[in-house]
């Protein structure tokens, strides 16, 4: 959605909290600018449970479409997930040339335009037809929007609907076997390192892995301040003065309300951190929500079925906190490594702590420095 215009759109349910509503929505404006969007309008309401067939009240829908009109923006998003039917209503209120996106949607959105490996392009596809399959009834339109009208014409006896199904269970099947291959490459690959030390780095999405990898392999991988700026998994090893190697993976971020679909086709990239030896937990220090983000990531660990694995928590960005917020940190999480990943502080502590695990000898043979996966 490069230079669009963006209505945000919140629903603060009973189970919710201020300030996990707030953060969310703090969120989503953060992924629409990921996105290369614009936020130029937020509505919110507070119900104890969506509307069934608009998600939000009639009032506050009518208050929207003004907005709409007011700020002539492009497109609108909800933080949650939308049914098809509510997504045909809100459109038939606010008009056809408005997109009606949900936070799903524009998280596989921004995917789409970071994915540059073919295994990623591959593991992105997948999940957006995976999302777009159960919501085809009454969304042709949207679906020749997004695919330039490229599935099959309807066949014979057919309906529309079941042809577009027809067609894209064909693509999701293609999809698959090649993922499937794909899984098979990174699986040798894996095999072929074996002896040699593995460590993830897992973490909340923008919590500074890719620099953190950059500052201990030298990889010189893109970093941006930005979520989901580098989705393409790489692994680079390390070296010390006596001969002792690892190699750390740097995967994908986490975030709240990852969609299960994209959760499910990155799962031969996730697979990494399943047969590490160690996983490296990484999350903004400075955030106010960082204990929610660590929340996410160990929810996520447990989904992926590697929560036991060892583990070390590190607590980036420690530069943009004051001495208080440093002493709070210390104190509620004493056995985390806070670090500074863009200048190398506190990474020698956790060289330290990962060194130990690995024994000097034995270990000659393995990767150069540079080479990845």
């Amino acid at each position: 959605m490069p230079n669009e215009k963006v209505v945000i759109v919140g629903l603060r349910t009973a189970d919710q909290t201020s300030e996990f509503y707030e953060e969310s929505m703090e969120e989503l404006s953060l992924l629409v600018d990921s996105a290369g969007g614009k936020v130029c309008g937020r509505l919110d309401q507070s119900m104890e449970k969506p509307n069934i067939a608009t998600f939000i009240g009639s009032g506050k829908l009518e208050q929207l479409e003004n907005m709409v009109k007011e700020t002539a923006c492009h497109t609108v998003v909800f933080d949650d997930d939308l049914k098809p039917n509510q997504v045909r209503n809100i459109e038939a209120v606010l008009g056809d040339d408005i997109k009606v996106l949900d936070r799903s949607g524009l998280i596989l959105d921004i995917f789409a335009t970071r994915a540059r490996t073919s295994e990623a392009r591959v593991q992105v596809e997948l999940a957006q037809l995976e999302y777009i399959r159960p919501r085809l009834a009454g969304l042709w339109s949207h679906l020749s929007r997004q695919y330039g009208g490229s599935i099959g014409a309807r066949g014979p006896g057919e309906t529309q609907l079941e042809t577009d199904r027809r067609n894209i269970d064909k693509r999701i099947s293609v999809l698959k076997s090649r993922l499937s291959k794909l899984e098979n490459q990174r699986r040798m690959r894996r095999k072929s390192r074996g002896g040699i030390y593995r460590v993830a780095l897992l973490g909340y999405t923008n919590a500074g892995k890719t620099t953190l990898l950059n500052t201990i392999t030298h990889a010189g991988a893109h970093a941006e301040d930005k979520l989901f700026a580098t989705l393409d998994p790489r692994t680079r090893s390390y070296a010390d003065k006596y001969g002792r190697k690892v190699l750390f993976t740097d995967t994908v971020g986490f975030i709240r309300k990852l969609p299960h679909h994209l959760v499910e086709s990155f799962r031969s990239t996730l697979a990494e951190a399943r047969e590490a030896d160690l996983l490296l937990v990484v999350a903004d220090g400075s955030h106010q929500a960082v204990s929610d983000h660590l929340e996410v990531v160990y929810s996520e660990l447990d989904r992926m079925k590697i929560s036991l694995s060892p583990r070390i928590i590190v607590l980036n960005k420690i530069d943009l906190i004051d001495e208080f917020e440093l002493n709070h940190l210390e104190r509620h999480y004493p056995e985390a490594i806070l670090t500074n990943a863009r200048t190398g502080e506190g990474v020698d502590r956790i060289l330290e702590k990962i060194l130990d695990s690995v024994p000097v000898a034995g270990w000659a043979s393995g990767l150069d420095p540079k080479d990845s996966s």
